[in-house]
């Protein structure tokens, strides 16, 4: 595979990732996302602000430009295991969380991650996916949910027969989503982290 063509698809999967879902779908709304609750264009302050139903619809919105990100790096090279394919995934997750096109200032980047994730281990996505609803319903904290699943994916992806380089590319997806939820890690240690419906 050419340089040029893998440089070409990582881009893509950047611009896949700045798709706004949450502002769109609670721009049909008129609900300025990034103006209310916490301001965060991401599923977890739309269910907050308008519900479940139309933050489950952000929340899929958001996973499935990541995962056709990956997708697109599968099919490109024929291997779904591919340096590529994790290279596109974490395009979609930075364009997610800095998207150019919203003067960088995006989500968490857990949704877009968990799709795109899916298309490379679906087992085990499907079982973290689930883990965030119960999560977030027994301790009504999305950042508690969403920490808790990103920390248990390379246990999860191991035992579904990642290499160790997959293993290594997973935790610093984590890291990186530990990092971008620290403000919510200060907030829980204040107990002034909102809670989820």
């Amino acid at each position: 595979m050419q340089i040029l063509t893998a440089v070409v698809v990582v881009v893509v999967a950047y611009f896949l990732g700045t798709f706004p879902s949450a502002a769109i779908v609670a721009g049909k709304k008129n609900l300025d996302i990034t103006k209310v609750g916490s301001g965060n264009p991401g599923a977890s302050n739309v269910i907050r602000n308008l519900g479940w139903k139309i933050g489950l619809a952000v929340f899929l919105l958001d996973m499935a430009k990541a995962a056709l990100a990956v997708g697109l790096a599968w099919r490109v090279t024929g291997n779904r295991h591919d340096e590529l394919s994790y290279l596109c995934l974490f395009a979609a997750i930075l364009g997610h969380s800095y998207p150019v096109t919203r003067k960088f200032k995006g989500g968490k980047g857990v949704a877009s991650g968990g799709g795109g994730m899916y298309v490379l281990f679906p087992l085990t996505s499907l079982v973290l996916f689930s883990s965030w609803f119960v999560l977030t319903k027994v301790t009504h904290k999305a950042s508690v949910a969403s920490l808790t699943i990103s920390i248990a994916l390379p246990f999860g992806i191991y035992y579904e027969g990642a290499e160790a380089w997959e293993i290594a590319a997973t935790l610093a997806l984590v890291g990186f989503i530990i990092v971008k939820h620290l403000p919510n890690l200060r907030r829980l240690k204040t107990h002034q982290e909102p809670d989820l419906i």
